[in-house]
C-alpha cells in the first residue's frame, strides 16, 4: 500500500485542533490516527451512543474519553420537543473538558460516510461528497475555540478503490493508494461563546463557511481524481 500524503510541518503536538474530513468509510479513522501519529494530540471523535456496545472497540473507546452522544430522530423529537438540542448540550460540556489539557478532536462534517445513494437522495451539490452539516463544528468552536491553535482540514482519497474502501480491504492489502491532503486553517473569528441553535446569523455563517471550505475539496477530488483517469 503507497501512501500519498501532504500535510503542514509545523502541526505541535501539544495544542488543541479540530479536524474535519470528508468521510468514506471506517478506514478513514485508521488514516487519520496514522497521519497524525505523534504530531497532535491523540484524535478523539463524537460517537453514537449505541457504539458503546461494540465488543472490546465500545469499552476502549469509553475508557480512551471518547464523546458519546445519543442522537434522536426527527419523529422522535417531534414527540418529545423537550429533548431537542440535548446532543448538543453533550457536545458542550464535553468540549469544555476538554479545555484542561491539548486534544484533537474529529468531526465528519457530512455526518454519515459517502455512498452513491445517500448522494442521491441528497441531491448533493457536490460531485465527490454529501452535503456537509456545520452544526457538530459550530458546537466545538463556541465551545473551545478560544483554545484551538488551528482547524485541520483533511481530504481522504481511495483512487482505486471506488466508492470507498472497507477496513476489510485494507488488512488483505486491496487498498493500493491512500492520497491525504492536509491544510491548516485558521480558526474563524467571533465563534467563541455563540449559540448555533438561537443565532440564525451565526448558524448562517458557519454553514456558509463549512460549504466554501467543501467546494475548495470537492475541486481537490477531482483534481486528484483526473490525474488517475489520465
Amino acid at each position: 500500500m503507497k501512501w500519498d500524503i501532504v500535510c503542514p510541518a509545523d502541526l505541535n503536538p501539544h495544542a488543541s485542533y479540530l479536524i474535519f474530513s470528508n468521510h468514506r468509510s471506517w478506514t478513514d479513522i485508521f488514516v487519520l490516527q496514522h497521519i497524525f501519529r505523534d504530531k497532535i494530540p491523540f484524535l478523539k471523535f463524537f460517537l453514537k451512543k449505541e457504539l458503546i456496545w461494540v465488543p472490546a472497540l465500545g469499552l476502549a473507546w469509553w475508557a480512551l474519553d471518547f464523546p458519546f452522544m445519543k442522537r434522536h430522530s426527527r419523529q422522535f423529537l417531534e414527540k418529545h420537543p423537550e429533548l431537542r438540542g440535548q446532543d448538543m448540550a453533550t457536545t458542550r460540556k464535553q468540549c469544555e473538558k476538554f479545555k484542561r489539557s491539548p486534544v484533537s478532536v474529529i468531526n465528519f462534517v457530512e455526518g454519515t460516510r459517502f455512498s452513491p445513494s445517500k448522494h442521491l437522495s441528497q441531491n448533493s451539490p457536490f460531485q465527490n461528497l454529501l452535503k456537509p452539516r456545520a452544526g457538530g463544528v459550530a458546537f466545538v468552536l463556541a465551545a473551545m475555540g478560544d483554545c484551538l491553535s488551528g482547524i485541520l482540514d483533511v481530504t481522504i482519497v481511495y483512487p482505486d478503490n471506488d466508492p470507498d474502501a472497507q477496513i476489510w480491504q485494507m488488512l488483505q492489502g486491496k487498498i493500493p493508494r491512500i492520497i491525504v491532503r492536509v491544510r491548516l486553517l485558521p480558526v474563524p473569528e467571533d465563534v467563541v461563546g455563540k449559540d448555533y441553535l438561537a443565532d440564525s446569523d451565526f448558524r448562517e455563517r458557519m454553514q456558509n463557511w463549512v460549504n466554501r471550505i467543501w467546494q475548495d475539496k470537492d475541486m481537490l477530488i477531482n483534481s486528484i481524481l483526473s490525474v488517475r483517469r489520465a
